[in-house]
């Protein structure tokens, strides 16, 4: 079992803008003073240079072309809709946008199979949606395959019984919380728990400050130490800057890379860029419009792909 791959799954963007269905629980979204036709240029831009980024380095990219007549302006994000395991088995997942549910397309599944991939089974949650209860993948789960753990952060988009359904199905021990950002004075809960938390082979990048309850907080800790993992805690401000979502990959020689958006990297203090690189090397890329109109960086555009090949 392996907590990180070489393979990744990327959409390119042909209709990205703000997503207006999104926008009333990430409140990491913001307007651009710019038509949607450049903001889109925009996107495909910055997801070009990142993709030429992640390839230079051994990184195995397989980029799909989103279909413009889906009208999808999250594509870029696919680790909200399906997730990839080792024995085969793929994750669909339900969205709490209704225009993000078109971006589920079975043509992602028949690519990966000619790429020489094996799907075994497909675990379907998506008729949750019908109920009003989502669960978007790898943006609400964070996976420690190794030590079979999972970690949610509870909010709209993370339904705490359809969690713990994934974990009985996926064979993972479920760990829950609830992580809140400051919005207007308030104490909201952030929609996704990967942008308050990154899990690496043998550290986490987590904004502890956004787990407000101390009992939730020190569990927490608790298990990432008892699976041996060093703690590098983010202040929100820097989860603000998407220090939280990144994602540790392999590239050439099974070299491992923390990846992670150009905002994030400024954000770091020299003293956690010195921790991160003790475990491997730093691989950023200006993702600015993508974050901006988004509301997501560099981990939320990565798919991981662990099915076994053919």
């Amino acid at each position: 079992m392996s907590q990180t791959t070489n393979t990744i799954l990327m959409i390119r963007p042909v209709n990205f803008r703000m997503n207006e269905e999104t926008a009333v629980n990430n409140y990491f979204q913001e307007e651009l003073n710019l038509k949607n036709a450049e903001i889109n240029i925009k996107a495909q831009e910055e997801f070009d240079a990142f993709v030429q980024k992640l390839r230079a380095v051994g990184v195995t990219v397989i980029v799909e072309e989103d279909i413009k007549s889906q009208d999808t302006p999250d594509s870029i994000f696919p680790n909200n809709w399906i997730s990839f395991h080792e024995n085969g088995d793929v994750g669909l997942f339900p969205m709490f946008a209704k225009n993000r549910r078109r971006e589920r397309r079975e043509d992602v599944l028949i690519r990966l199979e000619n790429e020489g991939f094996k799907i075994e089974n497909i675990i379907d949650y998506t008729s949750a949606e019908d109920e009003g209860i989502f669960l978007e993948g790898t943006g609400s789960l964070l996976l420690d395959r190794v030590n079979s753990k999972a970690y949610c952060a509870l909010s709209a988009r993370a339904d705490e019984e359809l969690f713990i359904e994934f974990c009985e199905d996926f064979e993972y021990t479920p760990v829950v919380f609830t992580a809140n950002q400051t919005v207007d004075g308030k104490r909201l809960p952030i929609y996704h728990t990967n942008v308050m938390m990154c899990l690496a082979e043998k550290f986490s990048v987590i904004c502890l400050d956004s787990i407000d309850d101390k009992k939730e907080r020190k569990n927490v800790i608790k298990h990432l130490k008892a699976d041996g993992k060093s703690i590098i805690d983010i202040t929100e401000a820097q989860m603000h800057r998407f220090a939280g979502n990144m994602l540790q990959v392999k590239g050439h020689n099974d070299q491992r890379y923390l990846v992670m958006s150009k905002a994030a990297h400024d954000s770091l203090t020299p003293k956690q860029i010195v921790d991160i690189e003790k475990f491997c090397p730093i691989l950023s890329s200006s993702l600015e419009t993508i974050e901006t109109c988004g509301g997501g960086s560099a981990r939320c555009m990565m798919a991981e792909v662990f099915l076994p090949k053919v």
